[in-house]
């Protein structure tokens, strides 16, 4: 059967399973979940042995997953966070000087340079946002990242909030002294190229001359950059050399009453 949804929405059991009621029971499942896995737990066996032990239905489990992480990742996260305010040419001395100091592994000339360089992890941060803007579940990782329970399995499908999710990240950058932007979707996905023309539209209304690849592994490309990286997705956030968290601060500006819950 066809996708015929509208929106990226929330699916019909999130009200139930992600009630108030089970918030304290998913924490606890994640600083468990995490305490396993920081002693070198296999994650199919430990998220088994978590999930038995609540009683948490698949779903739940999914975002027991999503939202934990070891203790060694966690502190490589916290290490390697840029604030993007603090690469916004209108920061602060300190901010700035923050920035500098935790994006190193850009080059021991980032600092003379007139803006940074960025890769954009397209379908990871668009789909959390989108999944804000349109009233489904948000996340709250251990990490502090923002992240949805929606999944892409070999088609993208645009819906309503598409187009304006990618107006806001793209606003959300412009203010950012940002020298190249590049965003990186997968080209195996289906409509991914109708996607890349839709983005570099909405780039050329905003005079925003920055690029839109399609490779084979995005994950890859951005683990490998020699720059900042927007991500959330946990494995590239444990290989690149620095990150912001994009998702967070576009979903907090402007969907600030989106439905958020947080694990940590």
């Amino acid at each position: 059967m066809p996708d015929r949804r509208k929106h990226r929405g929330a699916h019909p059991e999130d009200r139930r399973l992600f009630a108030e009621a089970h918030h304290q029971t998913l924490r606890t499942a994640v600083q468990e979940y995490s305490w396993l896995l920081t002693r070198g737990y296999a994650q199919d066996s430990a998220l088994k042995l978590v999930g038995d032990r609540h009683g948490l239905t698949a779903r739940q489990r999914l975002a027991v997953m999503r939202s934990s992480c070891s203790d060694e990742s966690l502190a490589r996260r916290q290490r390697s966070e840029v604030l993007l305010e603090g690469i916004s040419s209108s920061a602060s001395e300190d901010h700035a000087e923050a920035s500098t100091s935790a994006s190193e592994p850009l080059g021991s000339d980032s600092a003379e340079t007139t803006g940074f360089t960025l890769a954009l992890d397209g379908y990871n941060v668009l789909i959390t946002v989108e999944s804000a803007l349109s009233g489904g579940l948000i996340l709250i990782g251990r990490d502090g990242c923002y992240r949805d329970l929606a999944s892409v399995h070999g088609t993208y499908r645009k819906v309503e909030e598409t187009r304006p999710a990618i107006g806001i990240i793209v606003d959300s950058l412009l203010d950012a002294d940002i020298q190249h932007l590049t965003w990186y979707l997968d080209r195996p996905v289906s409509n991914s190229g109708r996607l890349r023309a839709l983005i570099l539209d909405v780039l050329q209304e905003r005079s925003a001359e920055w690029e839109v690849e399609l490779v084979d592994s995005p994950d890859r490309a951005l683990a490998a950059f020699d720059g900042l990286v927007a991500s959330s997705d946990s494995w590239v956030l444990d290989q690149c050399g620095a990150w912001v968290n994009l998702a967070a601060r576009v979903i907090n500006a402007n969907a600030p009453d989106a439905w958020k819950v947080d694990l940590r």
